[in-house]
């Protein structure tokens, strides 16, 4: 299994992204965001994008010079139309737009459409929290609408529809929380599927209904389905999955759900909101550090080392990831090889001795 250093994995990202047809100031957004998830050890959300969005630039989804338009534009709320460019550099625009909005107002919501697959939804609140503020991100995946089945169905009907959160500290790392409203992303089962693991149980049903561990049924048609978050209480992924639709592809003008897999990419609404303007600043983050004393000193579970907060074992891979590299696994390696060499790129410079 190849690892690469930070530096060489951004360097391939931006080198495959150029290749493909991007700008190279949006070549460095994406590969960017593409490296903090592997860097995260979120390998669903990080270089292996690389080779689907190149198949989704040959299949015409996704146009690598498509810019993000501000369309809509009021005091405290926005819409930006990404035109099916990459979805990393529509929102982040929009991240952007929403932070300058709260900073003045105190709150903002700044919806994105017509984006390509924005990768990891927890990135852009992330960028919110480390300004000082709460960010939110709802994001759905327009009307496509086949993933993950609603509660009590067997045929997908739904994305898999994430929310995120973070929320800063006055010291440590933000607490950030990143989950789809379904058990798992399918970029996970992409990673499974490319190890040749099977599955954990509980997250996929097959195209009968019923329970499986093998990623392969997940793929192959007709298709086997996700199941909404929370197993037997599954009725209440089921409805945050709605909330998204509503939210991310309602007010964004995206679109919801409706199984037209001619409309492909995200929806999304991100919200941030000042601290400063709702709270004295000082005492929120007391508040905050005291929470999290509270929490840290429950006794743990057998066979629990350690009580994490959302985020810390991101944080914690991040560090490690940095100084030990990245491991990508064979597959991926070679199907990012093999799209590389489509595009007249030598991925054998790209080895590491």
């Amino acid at each position: 299994m190849p690892t690469f250093t930070t530096d060489a994995l951004r360097r391939i990202g931006e080198e495959f992204l150029i290749a493909l047809g991007c700008r190279t100031a949006d070549a460095q957004i994406v590969a960017d965001h593409l490296l903090q998830s592997n860097l995260y050890g979120h390998d669903s959300h990080g270089v292996l994008r690389l080779y689907e969005y190149a198949r989704a630039v040959n299949e015409g989804r996704l146009d690598p010079l498509g810019a993000p338009e501000i369309v809509a534009e009021h005091a405290c709320t926005a819409v930006v139309d990404a035109h099916n460019g990459f979805g990393h550099v529509g929102a982040a625009l929009a991240t952007k737009m929403t932070l300058e909005k709260a900073r003045h107002h105190g709150l903002a919501s700044v919806a994105l459409r017509r984006a390509s697959h924005i990768g990891r939804a927890g990135a852009y609140p992330l960028v919110m929290a480390q300004a000082g503020m709460l960010g939110v991100a709802y994001v759905n995946s327009g009307r496509m609408g086949f993933q993950v089945v609603p509660f009590g169905g067997i045929d997908g009907r739904l994305g898999t529809n994430p929310l995120a959160f973070a929320a800063p500290r006055r010291d440590g790392p933000p607490i950030m929380v990143d989950m789809t409203t379904c058990t798992v992303a399918d970029g996970k089962i992409r990673v499974a599927t490319n190890l040749g693991k099977p599955l954990p149980p509980g997250w996929i049903i097959d195209k009968q209904g019923n329970p499986s561990t093998d990623p392969q049924v997940y793929w192959e048609e007709p298709r086997g389905g996700i199941l909404p978050l929370g197993g037997p209480l599954g009725h209440k992924g089921y409805a945050l999955s709605l909330m998204m639709e509503l939210s991310a592809g309602g007010l964004s003008g995206h679109g919801m759900s409706s199984g037209d897999m001619r409309s492909p990419g995200n929806g999304a609404l991100f919200t941030a909101y000042d601290i400063a303007h709702f709270a004295e600043v000082d005492s929120y983050y007391d508040e905050v550090e005291a929470m999290v004393k509270h929490i840290k000193s429950s006794r743990t579970a057998p066979g629990v080392a350690e009580i994490f907060l959302p985020g810390e074992p991101e944080f914690r891979t991040e560090r490690e990831r940095a100084r030990t590299g990245i491991p990508i696994d064979e597959t991926t390696w070679g199907k990012l090889c093999d799209a590389a060499r489509d595009l007249g790129l030598n991925p054998n410079a790209w080895e590491l001795p």
